[in-house]
């Protein structure tokens, strides 16, 4: 009896590194590699089929159109021209409506993929160590206590037919000098006063030894800053401008959004691009942000650490989309289906897929530890910009005081 022939399915592709990485050869052949090649493999053996690669002209995953059809791979399953995309797809109830998706391969996070934050100069970071209201509250309690000192005073030497003298100038100019922790010949005579004197000396003692401490440790592990590390930080700022992924999963989820911050991502994005993959580079060189899947930001961060040995990419840590599931679509009520569910459940259980998918990302331990951990050199010398704050405070204090002895000089002559 003659064996039935092998049938030819035509299958549909788009590059999705590292899952699929699509090659077209001198005569038009299309050809992909990475795991889903390998899983294709396997289902064109077990099933015995031969296939045909076919990509979408628009070369997207796929979206509804006004009138009613699809673009994309999802396209091409609506209209039946394929049966079925290896995609993988994330899977969504809008695109069950056109397509029947296979067991789940994958369970996946999305993020968001910047340029990496580098340790910057900052000319107030010796104001750093306290907030602005600590600040004004050292400021404040300054003043209570000159004021204060200086009325106490005055009082006990009435009180007391003294004939020492204790002046709001020298009230002012002891209380500056217990603050900055220096050395006081003048003490007050009496006991209110000095009560007073030791109360201020312990809260000066406590807040200047706590900023030398915090602005030591500031200068010796200097914290990198974040710009953007969620959604609502991305949308806050306008330094740098994000785009979406054209025809994915993600663009229909913002596009989908009615109000709050997904809303505001939909409708401040700067365009598309055709992949993260794709647009790596891109990325690396601070052009804009990209919401991807994190699989495919530690291929592109393994791609530029083993090319540059450097890491010029950042993943945030909040997740934009958790847990999305992604698998291969085939067409509605497909016979090929059933039997591929069990091939790839079978797969998976083998560990045979995620051994493919590790042998496609190397090289990204450095890259994904905190942009503080990429200084390799130790403690680095401070530069003219690291101190360029406390300067500028010199420069100004000079200034006034030249303007103070120039009106010295003046006021007398008039």
């Amino acid at each position: 009896m003659a064996l039935s022939p092998r049938p030819t399915l035509k299958v549909a592709v788009e590059e999705w590194v590292p899952w699929t990485k699509v090659l077209t050869d001198a005569n038009g052949t299309v050809r992909i590699e990475g795991p889903m090649a390998e899983l294709l493999q396997i289902l064109s053996t077990v099933l015995n089929f031969s296939y045909e690669l076919v990509r979408p002209v628009d070369r997207i995953w796929g979206g509804p159109i006004a009138n009613g059809s699809w673009s994309g791979m999802l396209g091409q399953l609506q209209r039946r021209e394929v049966e079925f995309a290896v995609g993988p797809f994330g899977v969504s109830a809008l695109r069950e409506t056109v397509c029947d998706f296979s067991e789940p391969l994958y369970s996946e996070n999305n993020a968001i993929l910047m340029v990496r934050p580098t340790l910057q100069s900052d000319m107030e970071g010796f104001m750093k160590p306290f907030s602005g209201m600590v600040w004004l509250l050292a400021l404040v309690s300054l003043a209570v206590v000159v004021a204060v000192m200086a009325w106490v005073a005055a009082a006990e030497v009435r009180l007391f037919g003294s004939p020492w003298r204790w002046s709001f100038a020298k009230s002012t100019v002891w209380g500056l000098k217990v603050f900055t922790q220096e050395g006081s010949a003048d003490v007050p005579p009496f006991d209110g006063s000095r009560v007073l004197a030791t109360v201020w000396l312990l809260a000066s003692l406590v807040f200047m030894s706590s900023y030398s401490g915090i602005l030591t440790a500031m200068l010796t592990v200097p914290r990198v800053t974040i710009p953007i590390d969620s959604l609502a930080d991305l949308v806050a700022q306008d330094e740098l401008p994000w785009r979406l992924e054209a025809g994915s999963f993600m663009f229909q989820y913002f596009q989908e959004a009615k109000d709050g911050v997904r809303r505001k991502v939909f409708e401040g994005h700067a365009g598309t691009f055709a992949d993260c993959w794709a647009a790596r580079q891109d990325i690396a060189g601070g052009q804009y942000a990209g919401i991807c899947d994190r699989t495919t930001m530690k291929k592109a961060m393994s791609w530029d650490f083993s090319t540059s040995g450097k890491c010029h990419l950042y993943i945030s840590r909040e997740n934009v989309y958790s847990n999305a599931l992604i698998a291969m679509a085939f067409q509605s009520d497909s016979s090929y289906r059933p039997k591929a569910n069990m091939i790839i459940l079978a797969v998976k259980e083998a560990g045979i897929l995620d051994r493919w998918l590790g042998a496609q990302i190397t090289n990204t331990s450095q890259c994904l530890r905190p942009p503080t951990a990429d200084r390799s050199d130790g403690i680095t010398p401070l530069n003219i910009e690291d101190m360029a704050g406390c300067f500028l405070v010199l420069v100004g204090g000079l200034a006034a005081s030249a303007a103070v002895f120039l009106l010295e000089m003046v006021v007398p002559r008039l």
